[in-house]
């Protein structure tokens, strides 16, 4: 279960404005997009060093590549998920002398939210294509959603950020806001609410964690995967592209296919590569058909 944290005051993207009600079922309505790894971040970086020196703080050793294991969740739970590890336990356990429990994570979590919110300008630069991606999707008549596993302070400097490079989604969903978050529904739940949708089937989502792709299948949507750009890679844009063509390939192979078993419909290296999907979920939405 999702920690949910206190109220606070909404982040700096507006609160959705009244919009006709989409009732069609066979055309498609919206996109709702992830933020870090999906739209901007590339790699997916802000949150990893910041998790590291969280438990560097209390004395506890983690690997990036540890830290990167529960991407995608709410951030109370991925530090939960993270100290139920069994070397982070263990470490926990020798130094505090008891396992790590919930008033733990609390104050763990605590820690962690200033600690992201002051990395998250680094790593804030928009994926290539995703400006352009966001705009052609504007350009069909399609609602443009988000949700995120970030919290509404971490969001307020991600989504200022963001504004001022011209990106402002028509609504936002953060890790806290609801009763509970990914891989349930109820933050997708929440985007039809606010965008108008009536029919799960005409929305995509887009996201490059497996528990964002469970997102959108628990919701009835159509879900498709980021590869190259996200959690899935794990890589800075130029590291990215400095490795050789093999290894690039043997690495998006890789990454496709932790996608594709979590259920994701389609899998792309970026946003930038989103359009052709889109024309083909409509093609097979006007048939009738319906993701599964």
């Amino acid at each position: 279960m999702q920690h949910t944290a206190p109220a606070t005051t909404p982040a700096t993207a507006p609160a959705p404005t009244p919009a006709a009600v989409s009732t069609a079922r066979d055309r498609l309505s919206a996109v709702v997009f992830d933020w870090a790894g999906t739209i901007l971040d590339y790699g997916s970086c802000a949150p990893m060093g910041a998790f590291v020196r969280l438990f560097e703080q209390f004395g506890i050793t983690i690997s990036i590549a540890q830290a990167r294991g529960p991407m995608g969740l709410a951030k109370w739970d991925h530090i939960q998920a993270l100290t139920r590890l069994p070397d982070v336990a263990a470490q926990w356990e020798t130094r505090y002398g008891h396992l790590p429990t919930k008033a733990d994570v609390d104050r763990l979590y605590e820690v962690f939210t200033p600690l992201n919110a002051a990395v998250v300008p680094d790593f804030a630069a928009f994926i290539p294509g995703a400006l352009e991606a966001v705009a052609a999707v504007r350009a069909r008549g399609l609602k443009v959603g988000s949700t995120t596993g970030y919290n509404r302070p971490i969001m307020e400097v991600v989504t200022a950020i963001a504004a001022k490079g011209g990106y402002v989604p028509d609504n936002l969903v953060c890790a806290g806001d609801q009763a509970t978050g990914r891989p349930t529904p109820l933050m997708m739940w929440r985007c039809f609410a606010d965008l108008g949708i009536c029919w799960p089937a005409t929305v995509v989502k887009v996201d490059d964690t497996e528990v964002g792709i469970e997102e959108g299948l628990n919701a009835g949507t159509w879900a498709v995967g980021v590869a190259v750009s996200g959690n899935a890679m794990g890589l800075p844009l130029a590291e990215w592209q400095a490795l050789p063509p093999a290894e690039q390939a043997s690495r998006r192979a890789e990454a496709t296919a932790k996608l594709r078993a979590a259920g994701a419909h389609y899998v792309v290296d970026s946003v930038a590569d989103l359009l052709p999907v889109l024309d083909a979920i409509a093609e097979r939405l006007a048939r009738g058909e319906q993701p599964r």
